[in-house]
């Protein structure tokens, strides 16, 4: 067993972990903890969140629905729900999960199969410290499209192509936006708080969709 620990979240890998017990734990400690689970095929991590690993989670959450509402997008969140593949023997509970594309198709679902059901539309990690798994992998091959990743004040956007992740500056998701300025208005939350950057978030968004504020 390897444990981590920093100011925003710990970290614990076991190794050698049936699919079987993965499943058995997921039911065992059911959908009101807060860890987060990662499978690949006999490694097991669990992460628990700390306050500044979700403070920049919903922050970026937030400015994903100002750009689902200036763009007249439908934006339906799943949140750390988890994604599997029993046939696979992946999984992963994601810091942010959303369905955009699929958002009417999925928008009644009580329960998420993968193996009938499209993987989300945009994932994000918050990475204040590093995966000893490679979430990258498990994503691909989920199907998930595009990933975000927030680590220590830069924002990466990844698309997904013939199996691997691109890293691009511009969002597939969202219109083809250049969002790598968003990392600058979440630092701005610290200096004017949430409400403020939220408001001059959307104010930048009009201004780069040509839209009169």
């Amino acid at each position: 067993m390897v444990t981590t620990r920093n100011a925003s979240e710990q970290r614990v890998v076991l190794r050698n972990i049936s699919w079987q017990t993965f499943e058995t734990m997921l039911a065992d400690m059911g959908e009101d903890r807060t860890s987060r689970m990662t499978y690949d095929q006999g490694m097991l991590e669990i992460m628990t969140p700390l306050f500044p690993h979700e403070y920049w989670k919903c922050l970026i959450e937030r400015l994903i629905f100002v750009l689902g509402e200036e763009l007249n997008l439908e934006i339906l969140p799943a949140g750390s729900t988890t994604f599997k593949r029993g046939d696979l023997r992946r999984g992963a509970e994601p810091d942010g999960s959303y369905y955009i594309c699929n958002a009417v198709l999925m928008r009644n679902k009580t329960e998420i199969d993968l193996n009938t059901d499209p993987a989300p539309d945009l994932v994000v990690e918050i990475d204040l410290t590093s995966s000893s798994l490679d979430k990258f992998h498990i994503y691909a091959s989920l199907g998930v499209p595009e990933l975000w990743r927030y680590d220590n004040g830069l924002l990466y956007i990844y698309q997904l192509q013939q199996g691997q992740y691109i890293e691009c500056n511009s969002s597939p998701m969202f219109n083809q936006l250049n969002l790598t300025e968003i990392p600058k208005f979440l630092e701005e939350s610290q200096r004017i708080g949430v409400m403020a950057m939220t408001r001059n978030f959307r104010s930048w968004v009009r201004e780069q969709l040509g839209i009169e504020k």
